[in-house]
């Protein structure tokens, strides 16, 4: 069996077990699910009202996807920061498994859990009046762009997780830069609507590029009297997130397999 077969292979296990887990603590889950469906509501309709109604629900949707799916990376933060903690890595460790199975094996059940929060956010979206306007197609595309990027996200979550030094850092540091991240994008408001630096900053954020693309995809517009996004971003706004999430990959991947080798072998 090839290393990369048997990598795969031994992933699924571990990604199985820790679905499982998920399974017997749904608390898990229930927090993947309730805070985008709070953000849905909370912005959808007590802002939504200010910013353009109808509308503007339709424009927030993708935003408040891409907002769960980066916000999600902290479960693999905290998930594989308890792992060190409880010695559940010490005891794989022990196993003849291949050392990427940890890791693939956690980025890959997180990824699971984002799937099932976009479902619900997607529910969520057509029950408030979201709708999607392009193809089938264009949707697919959309929502694999969506899982392509959560898949990065997670790889950033898996760093974080293996250099916290506790499971209390692991979830204040899996969180708090996400903050800035999704609230400086087009997530919420139009970039173009910020003032000059954020503007720039907001433009340039890879997830500006996802949640753009994503609206493209499914045909939702930007409100009305917004102007038309322009520069190579926005107007690049598909290949842009897919060469951020691919960079990201290519960059974490590996420094999260040493940082694994590293803490494996102490």
């Amino acid at each position: 069996m090839s290393v990369l077969v048997k990598g795969l292979t031994d992933g699924s296990i571990i990604a199985w077990r820790n679905l499982l887990h998920v399974r017997r603590n749904m608390d898990w889950l229930f927090a993947a699910v309730v805070q985008p469906i709070m953000f849905v509501l909370l912005f959808g309709f007590i802002f939504g009202g200010l910013l353009g109604g109808e509308a503007y629900r339709e424009f927030l949707l993708a935003g408040i996807m891409v907002q769960t799916l980066a916000f999600n990376s902290a479960f693999t933060v905290i998930g594989l920061s308890n792992d060190l903690q409880r010695g559940v890595i010490d005891r794989l460790r022990s196993l003849p498994i291949s050392r990427a199975a940890v890791m693939v094996g956690r980025t890959s059940s997180d990824l699971a859990v984002s799937m099932v929060a976009m479902l619900v956010v997607s529910l969520c979206g057509l029950l408030i009046g979201w709708q999607i306007r392009g193809s089938v197609l264009d949707a697919i595309l959309a929502y694999l762009l969506l899982l392509v990027f959560a898949f990065a996200m997670s790889w950033i979550g898996a760093l974080i997780g293996l250099w916290a030094p506790s499971a209390e850092v692991a979830q204040s540091a899996g969180l708090i830069w996400l903050t800035p991240l999704t609230f400086v994008s087009s997530g919420f408001v139009p970039e173009s609507s910020m003032p000059g630096p954020l503007r720039v900053i907001a433009e340039w954020n890879p997830l500006t590029a996802v949640i753009n693309a994503a609206r493209t995809l499914f045909g939702n517009p930007n409100p009305q009297g917004v102007p038309p996004l322009d520069g190579w971003p926005a107007e690049n706004s598909a290949l842009y997130a897919l060469l951020c999430s691919v960079l990201i990959v290519a960059i974490f991947v590996p420094l999260s397999m040493r940082a694994y080798k590293r803490v494996a072998s102490r």
